[in-house]
């Protein structure tokens, strides 16, 4: 599964560790995420991240 990167802060979603403070279980892929899912870091939206190279 690819990881994503936030264009603001940096953060990179990794699936295979998911987001515990999200309870987001790892090995969700980013796709699966909820829309109202945001980046814990700096709080922006899913919309506001790409995939990483």
């Amino acid at each position: 599964m690819k990881k994503y990167v936030c264009k603001v802060c940096g953060y990179v979603y990794d699936p295979a560790v998911g987001d515990p403070n999200a309870g987001i279980a790892p090995g969700t892929a980013f796709e699966d995420l909820p829309n109202d899912w945001f980046c814990p870091v700096c709080s922006v939206t899913k919309q506001d991240f790409e995939p990483e190279d």
